[in-house]
Protein backbone atom coordinates (compact mmCIF):
# COMPACT_ATOMS: atom_id res chain seq x y z
CA UNK A 1 0.00 0.00 0.00
CA UNK A 2 1.53 3.39 -1.05
CA UNK A 3 1.89 5.47 1.75
CA UNK A 4 0.19 9.94 1.39
CA UNK A 5 0.73 12.62 3.60
CA UNK A 6 -2.64 13.38 4.91
CA UNK A 7 -4.99 16.52 3.13
CA UNK A 8 -3.35 15.83 -0.31
CA UNK A 9 -5.48 15.54 -3.62
CA UNK A 10 -7.16 12.78 -4.84
CA UNK A 11 -4.81 10.51 -6.79
CA UNK A 12 -4.62 9.83 -10.39
CA UNK A 13 -3.02 7.01 -9.51
CA UNK A 14 -5.25 4.73 -7.49
CA UNK A 15 -3.47 3.60 -4.23
CA UNK A 16 -5.60 1.16 -2.94
CA UNK A 17 -4.43 -1.59 -0.30
CA UNK A 18 -2.49 -4.09 -1.62
CA UNK A 19 -1.60 -2.45 -5.19
CA UNK A 20 1.63 -3.70 -5.83
CA UNK A 21 5.00 -2.06 -7.07
CA UNK A 22 4.34 -3.70 -10.66
CA UNK A 23 1.00 -2.41 -11.20
CA UNK A 24 2.34 0.56 -9.51
CA UNK A 25 5.07 0.93 -12.39
CA UNK A 26 2.72 0.13 -14.87
CA UNK A 27 0.21 3.10 -13.72
CA UNK A 28 3.57 5.14 -13.62
CA UNK A 29 4.41 4.50 -17.38
CA UNK A 30 0.74 4.24 -18.68
CA UNK A 31 -0.86 7.26 -17.32
CA UNK A 32 2.16 9.83 -16.58
CA UNK A 33 4.26 9.00 -19.53
CA UNK A 34 6.92 8.53 -16.97
CA UNK A 35 10.57 6.29 -17.81
CA UNK A 36 10.60 3.84 -14.81
CA UNK A 37 13.38 1.30 -13.69
CA UNK A 38 13.08 -1.42 -11.60
CA UNK A 39 16.09 -0.78 -8.61
CA UNK A 40 17.26 -2.83 -5.71
CA UNK A 41 15.08 -4.42 -3.54
CA UNK A 42 14.70 -5.71 0.35
CA UNK A 43 15.96 -9.35 1.10
CA UNK A 44 15.35 -10.90 4.60
CA UNK A 45 18.24 -12.70 6.06
CA UNK A 46 18.03 -13.59 9.45
CA UNK A 47 14.94 -11.34 10.32
CA UNK A 48 16.24 -8.47 9.15
CA UNK A 49 15.51 -6.89 6.02
CA UNK A 50 18.61 -5.88 4.22
CA UNK A 51 19.22 -4.43 0.53
CA UNK A 52 20.06 -6.64 -2.76
CA UNK A 53 23.00 -5.09 -3.34
CA UNK A 54 25.12 -6.70 -0.30
CA UNK A 55 26.13 -3.75 1.39
CA UNK A 56 25.74 -3.97 5.10
CA UNK A 57 26.18 0.09 5.46
CA UNK A 58 24.09 0.76 1.80
CA UNK A 59 22.88 4.35 2.53
CA UNK A 60 19.75 3.68 0.62
CA UNK A 61 18.21 -0.41 1.09
CA UNK A 62 16.31 -1.03 -1.26
CA UNK A 63 15.76 2.34 -3.46
CA UNK A 64 18.75 2.85 -5.39
CA UNK A 65 19.69 1.42 -8.42
CA UNK A 66 20.53 -2.27 -8.54
CA UNK A 67 22.71 -1.95 -12.38
CA UNK A 68 25.49 0.36 -13.81
CA UNK A 69 23.65 0.81 -16.42
CA UNK A 70 20.44 1.76 -15.07
CA UNK A 71 19.51 4.50 -17.17
CA UNK A 72 19.54 2.68 -20.26
CA UNK A 73 17.36 0.11 -18.58
CA UNK A 74 14.63 2.22 -17.90
CA UNK A 75 11.45 2.64 -20.08
CA UNK A 76 8.02 3.92 -20.42
CA UNK A 77 6.79 0.91 -22.10
CA UNK A 78 4.31 -0.80 -19.88
CA UNK A 79 4.85 -4.21 -21.59
CA UNK A 80 8.37 -4.03 -20.79
CA UNK A 81 7.85 -2.40 -17.18
CA UNK A 82 5.38 -5.54 -16.85
CA UNK A 83 7.85 -8.11 -17.94
CA UNK A 84 11.00 -6.50 -15.77
CA UNK A 85 8.71 -6.39 -12.30
CA UNK A 86 7.76 -10.04 -12.77
CA UNK A 87 11.29 -10.78 -12.89
CA UNK A 88 11.62 -9.31 -9.56
CA UNK A 89 8.29 -8.17 -7.69
CA UNK A 90 9.69 -6.32 -5.00
CA UNK A 91 12.03 -4.32 -6.57
CA UNK A 92 12.26 -0.78 -5.68
CA UNK A 93 10.24 1.76 -8.70
CA UNK A 94 12.74 4.50 -9.69
CA UNK A 95 11.99 7.27 -11.85
CA UNK A 96 14.74 8.72 -14.22
CA UNK A 97 15.05 13.04 -14.00
CA UNK A 98 15.90 14.97 -16.66
CA UNK A 99 13.69 13.04 -19.10
CA UNK A 100 9.75 14.05 -18.61
CA UNK A 101 11.16 16.23 -15.43
CA UNK A 102 13.73 17.25 -13.23
CA UNK A 103 13.05 16.92 -9.36
CA UNK A 104 14.11 20.01 -6.60
CA UNK A 105 14.97 18.78 -3.67
CA UNK A 106 14.95 20.31 -0.29
CA UNK A 107 14.96 19.50 3.40
CA UNK A 108 11.30 18.44 4.65
CA UNK A 109 10.87 21.25 7.32
CA UNK A 110 11.81 24.05 4.14
CA UNK A 111 9.91 22.03 1.84
CA UNK A 112 6.30 21.98 3.89
CA UNK A 113 6.90 25.86 4.34
CA UNK A 114 7.08 26.35 0.92
CA UNK A 115 4.03 24.77 0.15
CA UNK A 116 2.43 26.80 2.51
CA UNK A 117 4.10 30.11 0.75
CA UNK A 118 3.38 28.68 -2.57
CA UNK A 119 -0.47 28.15 -1.84
CA UNK A 120 -0.67 31.62 -0.36
CA UNK A 121 0.81 32.59 -4.12
CA UNK A 122 -2.06 30.01 -5.89
CA UNK A 123 0.69 28.57 -7.95
CA UNK A 124 0.03 25.39 -9.23
CA UNK A 125 2.30 22.27 -8.03
CA UNK A 126 3.49 19.06 -9.86
CA UNK A 127 3.95 15.99 -8.03
CA UNK A 128 6.10 16.42 -5.13
CA UNK A 129 7.37 12.94 -3.18
CA UNK A 130 8.62 12.61 0.94
CA UNK A 131 11.37 10.33 1.59
CA UNK A 132 12.35 8.52 4.77
CA UNK A 133 15.64 10.21 4.36
CA UNK A 134 13.59 13.87 5.16
CA UNK A 135 14.03 14.76 1.74
CA UNK A 136 11.02 16.62 -0.29
CA UNK A 137 11.75 16.25 -4.07
CA UNK A 138 8.93 18.88 -6.50
CA UNK A 139 8.92 17.85 -9.69
CA UNK A 140 9.00 20.31 -12.83
CA UNK A 141 9.69 20.95 -16.31
CA UNK A 142 13.33 19.48 -17.76
CA UNK A 143 16.17 21.70 -17.98
CA UNK A 144 15.77 23.04 -14.30
CA UNK A 145 19.41 21.90 -13.48
CA UNK A 146 21.04 24.64 -15.65
CA UNK A 147 18.95 28.05 -14.60
CA UNK A 148 18.58 27.21 -10.90
CA UNK A 149 22.18 28.57 -9.96
CA UNK A 150 21.06 31.52 -11.87
CA UNK A 151 17.95 32.20 -10.47
CA UNK A 152 19.20 31.58 -6.88
CA UNK A 153 21.92 34.29 -7.39
CA UNK A 154 19.59 36.64 -9.13
CA UNK A 155 17.05 36.59 -5.74
CA UNK A 156 20.58 37.45 -3.82
CA UNK A 157 21.48 34.28 -2.89
CA UNK A 158 24.77 32.05 -2.88
CA UNK A 159 23.62 28.53 -4.28
CA UNK A 160 26.11 26.74 -1.99
CA UNK A 161 24.09 28.59 0.61
CA UNK A 162 21.13 26.85 0.23
CA UNK A 163 20.24 23.16 1.07
CA UNK A 164 18.60 23.19 -2.31
CA UNK A 165 19.69 20.81 -5.11
CA UNK A 166 18.72 19.90 -8.54
CA UNK A 167 18.23 16.25 -9.94
CA UNK A 168 18.40 16.46 -13.78
CA UNK A 169 19.99 14.13 -15.99
CA UNK A 170 21.56 11.29 -15.03
CA UNK A 171 19.68 11.23 -11.82
CA UNK A 172 16.32 9.45 -10.42
CA UNK A 173 14.05 9.75 -7.35
CA UNK A 174 12.49 6.80 -5.75
CA UNK A 175 8.73 6.59 -6.27
CA UNK A 176 6.21 5.67 -4.18
CA UNK A 177 5.44 2.71 -2.76
CA UNK A 178 9.26 2.02 -2.93
CA UNK A 179 10.29 1.21 1.10
CA UNK A 180 13.43 2.10 2.05
CA UNK A 181 15.06 -0.34 4.91
CA UNK A 182 13.35 -0.32 7.65
CA UNK A 183 12.44 3.82 7.81
CA UNK A 184 9.50 3.74 5.84
CA UNK A 185 8.16 4.58 2.28
CA UNK A 186 8.24 6.82 0.29
CA UNK A 187 5.21 9.48 -0.09
CA UNK A 188 3.61 11.44 -1.94
CA UNK A 189 2.91 14.45 -0.75
CA UNK A 190 1.11 16.10 -3.72
CA UNK A 191 0.44 13.22 -5.48
CA UNK A 192 -0.14 12.98 -9.41
CA UNK A 193 -3.82 14.24 -10.91
CA UNK A 194 -5.07 14.95 -13.57
CA UNK A 195 -4.75 18.76 -12.72
CA UNK A 196 -1.03 18.57 -12.58
CA UNK A 197 0.17 16.32 -15.13
CA UNK A 198 1.42 19.68 -16.69
CA UNK A 199 4.43 20.46 -14.74
CA UNK A 200 5.36 24.01 -13.38
CA UNK A 201 8.84 25.52 -14.44
CA UNK A 202 11.45 25.80 -12.20
CA UNK A 203 11.18 29.59 -12.54
CA UNK A 204 7.85 29.22 -10.96
CA UNK A 205 8.74 27.43 -7.70
CA UNK A 206 12.53 28.87 -6.97
CA UNK A 207 11.66 31.90 -5.10
CA UNK A 208 9.44 30.06 -2.30
CA UNK A 209 12.05 27.07 -1.95
CA UNK A 210 14.91 29.39 -1.86
CA UNK A 211 12.96 31.50 0.59
CA UNK A 212 12.51 28.31 2.94
CA UNK A 213 15.62 26.79 2.65
CA UNK A 214 17.22 30.38 3.72
CA UNK A 215 15.02 30.26 6.85
CA UNK A 216 15.61 27.06 7.48
CA UNK A 217 19.59 26.96 7.59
Amino acid sequence: MEETIPGTETAQIPQQRGTSLLETAVRYAEERHWDVVPGAWLEAADGVQRCSCGEPACAAPGAHPAHQDWAARATGSATVVRRLWQQQPTASVLLPTGRTFDAIEVPETAGFLALARMERMELTLGPVTLAPDRRMRFFVLPGAAGKVPGLVRGLGWSPRSLDLAVLGEGGYVAAPPTRVGTRGAVQWVCRPTVANRWLPDVEELVSPLAYACGRDR
